[in-house]
């Protein structure tokens, strides 16, 4: 499964104020690679290397986002690194430390079959093989090899996280825009 939310201003390198469903995360900033401005990214995407198709990234920094050219990509051993533009020093790049990496929805392709990016399941509503209605998906995040969805029903504010695995996630149907789901009430336990 790979992720999602994206938006950007047509500019260089000033805040983007757009609409936050415009944007697509693609991943986190997790520090400084070397001491030449380079970053080393967490892709959360299936493949990482994809991060490296967009010319142009929008980081989430603190107070607002920021487009920012890609000058370089690389896939390394220990994961993918980034140059940006403007981001010429460790220093810099330290900087960056923490905030998220998008693209605008638009840059994305359609979807291949059986592909799912995380911006189409927010806002899907969550329902038990049963029928029952659990929710709607707030948000999605990684924990190690599995993304997990924030479910939250708004009536009793419960919130719930599901694995995004096959055991508990029978079927998606965006159409529907429904998630049907095997899980019980004592796994909320």
């Amino acid at each position: 499964m790979e992720s999602s939310p994206s938006g950007a201003s047509p500019g260089g390198s000033g805040p983007f104020e757009g609409d936050e469903s415009q944007r697509v995360v693609m991943g986190r900033i997790v520090g400084p690679f070397g001491i030449h401005g380079w970053l080393k990214v967490k892709a959360f995407t299936e493949k990482p290397e994809g991060l490296g198709e967009f010319p142009r990234w929008l980081v989430g920094a603190r107070g607002g986002w920021r487009e920012m050219a890609l000058e370089d990509f690389e896939v390394h051993s220990k994961g993918p690194v980034a140059k940006l533009a403007g981001c010429d020093d460790r220093e810099g790049a330290e900087k960056l430390r923490g905030c998220d990496v998008a693209v605008r929805l638009a840059q994305l392709r359609e979807p291949d079959d059986g592909t799912l990016y995380w911006v189409d399941l927010v806002g899907l509503d969550v329902v038990e093989e049963s029928g029952s209605v659990l929710g709607k998906v707030e948000a999605l995040f990684e924990t190690g090899d599995t993304s997990v969805l924030v479910v939250r029903e708004p009536a009793a504010g419960a919130e719930r996280m599901i694995p995004f695995i096959p055991q508990y996630v029978k079927s998606v149907d965006r159409e529907a825009k429904r998630i049907t789901v095997d899980w019980k009430a004592d796994y909320d336990a």
